[in-house]
């Protein structure tokens, strides 16, 4: 007869293993913010220019 163990992790390695998911998941956020710019050029948002900006800005008030 065969024993397989059944798989066991201390919370030693969960907290290791959560600490690496949000750091895996701030990094992403962090490299998305950074390149921004970039991705919306890519999808062909241009960005508004500042006369647009004020204009806006003005019909909200």
């Amino acid at each position: 007869m065969h024993f397989t163990p059944l798989p066991y992790l201390d919370p030693g390695s969960g907290s290791f293993i959560i600490q690496i998911a949000i750091a895996a998941l701030l990094g992403l956020g962090v490299a998305l913010r950074a390149s921004w710019s970039k991705i919306k050029k890519v999808f062909g948002v241009k960005p508004r220019s500042e006369d647009e900006e004020s204009d806006s800005d003005d019909a909200r008030h």
